[in-house]
């Protein structure tokens, strides 16, 4: 009766019985055909009971629709992006005195220049409108304009006597702000005397100045999309906690995108009407497949089931999870997940389209996945062609022993980089913090930053030169020329035993071997039968 009924070596059961059983052999075969329809490939099924590949041609069909959606909304939010870092540019320029792109540390070393640039700002707020070329404007709330304001953070009391090498500090920090209203009436060569800033440089922390303005992106309107409007939140920061003698200058912005709230584009809105339609078509396409794919994993499980029940009561065995795991086709689940992500994000993306929301970050990052894995989720059509579909077997195959291995260099690395950043961090910028330790040790793993980590300590003193040298020269060849070397043989070994299979065959498990024995080829006519007739509710148990 086939494997389940022919018993192994001197004529044993293959696997433990405590009850002699009955079965009907035409059950069997059903069943046993039964499982190999559900094992076939797309066109397999289709010469076995002319089964249209739907779900391969639907597949097909979202590769197409879901990249054209990918790009469009790309392009809209490149613009976004370009918008924000232009004006972000604009600011440093606009705001920050004699600033030049190139000035990577830009400080200042004098009184009077932080006085003077601390007017500078100021002054150029309060005439932004008369000065920049963009539709930039103030903040208004509730018909009050939001006025920038001045902060110093400050030690509550300190006294420092270099000098006598004294000092009294106390390090609790106090913070003390002036406001200045758009629209004042300060005059330029008065506003120093009426502002009354007055800066104690013994006790100065920081001086935080904190401006807010609104600008809306017009450039979307050339490619028939509605614009945005757009808060920009600016920091200006002096930075003085070394008390080095250098203060530093930096400026962030925050930016928050938001629906305008009264806005007229004229013209003909038909752009805007399709993108929403191809959206839909989108969601519909998604939806249809996400049905599809569902109803396979269900098959699927309940065929497990039937299969579990069919080695219970006639071979009174428990099948492993490796065989219950192959009704489970990973691939499927891989396309729910992307369907699901895409219909969410092309939902958001029909929203911000209609400007009732404004999350381009989360979109962007529902879309761009859900193309990943429904690009990757059709190499599972591949899977029916053992010599296109090997990188996936090999894969498949090293994932254990990579994993295992990859702990082990995990905590080789981990205390490199711990190591590195203790002792090199006061002396090397690409040690300074775990992150950046980790990322530049990476980078010298792909033969990348290493003459200019030699070269970027070699003025420090002997002792951390010396220790330097070791570090890095004990680091390349142990993960460029050992750890490396042994983890591309992890995949190199399993490769071969793969060609090695598709060769002479490879191992059959249980199930595999069971369906093996149906002989019957697809175009034979015997799968054109109701599954529930094949199922095996004839055996019975005596």
């Amino acid at each position: 009766m086939g494997h389940f009924l022919s018993g192994g070596p001197n004529n044993h059961p293959a696997c433990h019985r405590t009850a002699k059983s009955h079965v009907d052999p035409q059950s069997v075969e059903n069943f046993r055909r039964k499982l190999k329809y559900f094992f076939m490939s797309p066109c397999q099924k289709y010469r076995a009971r002319g089964r249209k590949p739907w779900k391969m041609m639907l597949q097909i069909l979202k590769i197409a629709i879901i990249t054209f959606q990918l790009v469009s909304f790309g392009l809209s939010n490149e613009m976004m992006v370009t918008f924000k870092e232009g004006n972000i540019v604009a600011f440093k320029h606009f705001f920050l005195k004699n600033y030049q792109d190139r000035n990577k540390d830009y400080a200042l070393y004098t009184k009077h220049e932080v006085h003077d640039h601390i007017l500078y700002i100021i002054n150029r707020y309060l005439h932004l409108q008369d000065l920049t070329v963009d539709n930039h404007a103030f903040e208004r709330i509730d018909e009050v304009f939001t006025p920038l304001s001045v902060c110093q953070e400050l030690y509550r009391h300190a006294n420092i006597l270099p000098v006598n090498e004294t000092f009294d500090i106390d390090p609790h920090v106090e913070t003390e702000c002036l406001y200045f209203y758009p629209f004042s009436l300060f005059k330029k060569d008065d506003l120093e005397n009426d502002m009354n800033l007055t800066l104690d440089f013994q006790r100065l922390l920081a001086v935080n100045i904190y401006l807010k303005v609104k600008a809306i992106n017009l450039q979307t309107v050339h490619y028939k999309e509605l614009p945005d409007c757009y808060d920009f939140a600016i920091n200006i920061k002096f930075d003085n906690h070394a008390h080095s003698g250098k203060i530093k200058i930096t400026l962030r912005s925050d930016v928050q995108i938001k629906v305008c709230k009264d806005w007229n584009v004229s013209g003909s809105n038909l752009h805007y009407q399709l993108i929403v339609l191809f959206d839909c078509v989108v969601i519909c396409s998604c939806l249809l497949s996400l049905i599809l794919c569902t109803r396979s994993v269900y098959k699927g499980v309940l065929l497990q089931f039937e299969y579990i029940t069919f080695a219970s009561i006639y071979h009174n065995k428990r099948v492993c999870w490796s065989e219950r795991m192959e009704f489970i086709n990973g691939w499927y689940i891989l396309i729910i997940i992307s369907d699901t992500l895409t219909i969410a994000g092309s939902i958001l993306k029909i929203c911000i389209q209609s400007k009732e929301l404004t999350n381009y970050d989360v979109c962007s990052i529902l879309l761009g996945t859900a193309t990943m894995l429904v690009w990757t989720g059709v190499m599972r059509y591949f899977s029916f062609f053992q010599k296109y579909y090997i990188l996936i077997l090999t894969l498949q195959a090293a994932l254990p022993n990579v994993i295992r291995f990859s702990f082990c260099a995990v905590m080789i690395f981990l205390s490199y980089c711990f190591c590195g950043w203790i002792v090199l961090g006061p002396h090397h910028e690409n040690f300074r913090s775990f992150n950046t330790v980790a990322n530049c040790l990476f980078s010298m793993i792909n033969g990348d930053e290493i003459y200019s980590t030699f070269t970027k300590i070699r003025d420090k003193n002997d002792l951390v030169w010396m220790f330097s040298r070791m570090y890095i020269y004990t680091f390349v060849p142990l993960f460029t020329f050992m750890i490396l070397s042994l983890f591309i043989a992890l995949f190199t070994d399993t490769y071969e035993t793969i060609k090695r299979y598709q060769k002479h065959g490879a191992p059959l498990s249980e199930l595999q071997a069971f369906i093996a024995e149906c002989k019957d080829p697809p175009n034979s006519g015997k799968y054109m039968v109701d599954e529930e007739s094949s199922t095996f509710c004839t055996i019975k148990k005596v």
